[in-house]
């Protein structure tokens, strides 16, 4: 590829979206990105507050559904390539609206692989996770070439737009990639998800909500880790290919839920186990051995690190907290959590 670009990022002002934008702007002088947001609830133009000052960064509200408007974006700015981070990625929200993931994840990835291919783009990269795999169970590893099997709407939803994906590299030969990663933790990551909640509810005394017996295990990926992959894998990955990106990090949803309480110093006592949600799936594990030999990334931040990075990030910023679990969220949390009483464990 050349040396200077403009490339359009999608859903850039959620929690991986911005990591990447504030990545590729520290970091990439070559790179200009146009960022493509719909702001929904878990988007925050203030997570950008400094990049939006930066000439190499220009933010666009809009939907990635909107053809017409991607397909602007691409002849006026010149953009060369489509990196698709924009998705509806909550579980939880996707058992009960699962129309909106499928607008999103779905229909979305159809809209801008479209607009790529009658535009002519050079690299159209899908971000995506190891969720489409389904469960593991007690042994194994996910590999790139491990069975579709998708148990949530929310990861049908992905699995769907990446085969979309592939089918448009076969069909009409477009440059494409897709990365699938673990369970990302680090900054700005929007409070539904495990450990910004339980942070959140920690700090002011409330109970926190453990789904089950809390022995869910996950492979926890630092999200700047996660940024560096996508970036390898969009510039440097082979046309048609899957990589695969885990940070090698196994823990259980309880131990993780015990290190911030630990953090904070508040007791054990706070955990509440309620009822599971329908379909958890018990434990993934990545293989990411395919993007570490073929493309030299690998993971750089260990959990022990990164965990205490990140809570210490949300110790440093409860005003962005309290912004963000105001209003709405607190509908939400009501309507999530009321009425599951205490589950087993």
């Amino acid at each position: 590829m050349a040396d200077a670009r403009t490339i359009l990022v999608t859903g850039g002002c959620g929690f991986i979206g911005s990591n990447f934008v504030k990545m590729l702007v520290a970091e990439e002088p070559s790179v200009t990105i146009v960022n493509l947001d719909a702001l929904t609830y878990a988007g925050n133009l203030s997570n950008l507050a400094e990049e939006l000052e930066n000439s190499r960064h220009r933010f666009v509200h809009g939907d990635i559904n909107d053809r017409d408007l991607v397909s602007e974006l691409i002849r006026n700015d010149g953009i060369s390539g489509i990196i698709n981070i924009a998705a509806e990625t909550h579980v939880d929200r996707s058992i009960t609206e699962p129309e909106a993931f499928v607008t999103s994840n779905v229909l979305g990835t159809v809209s801008l692989l479209q607009e790529a291919h009658a535009n002519g783009i050079e690299r159209f990269l899908q971000v995506s996770t190891d969720e489409v795999y389904g469960d593991l169970g007690a042994d194994g590893i996910f590999r790139e070439d491990s069975l579709i099997r998708p148990n949530s709407p929310y990861s049908a939803s992905k699995a769907g737009g990446d085969h979309f994906v592939h089918a448009y590299h076969h069909t009409h030969g477009l440059n494409t990639g897709i990365t699938r990663c673990s369970n990302n933790y680090g900054p700005y990551q929007f409070p539904e998800k495990m450990i910004p909640l339980m942070f959140n509810n920690a700090r002011g005394d409330i109970p926190l909500p453990v789904y089950g017996d809390g022995l869910q295990v996950r492979d926890w990926l630092y999200v700047d880790d996660h940024c560096r992959a996508i970036w390898a894998a969009y510039c440097h990955g082979r046309p048609g290919e899957i990589y695969n990106v885990g940070g090698g990090n196994e823990m259980t949803n309880l131990d993780v839920v015990g290190l911030i309480l630990g953090y904070l110093g508040k007791p054990e006592s706070l955990v509440q186990h309620v009822t599971d949600r329908p379909g958890h799936d018990r434990r993934y594990a990545i293989d990411a051995g395919k993007i570490e030999q073929a493309l030299g990334w690998g993971p750089v931040v260990t959990f022990e690190v990164g965990i205490r990075k990140t809570l210490d990030w949300y110790a440093s910023n409860q005003e962005w907290l309290d912004s963000m679990t105001s209003g709405a969220y607190r509908t939400y949390y009501e309507e999530m959590y009321a009425g599951r009483g205490r589950g087993e464990g």
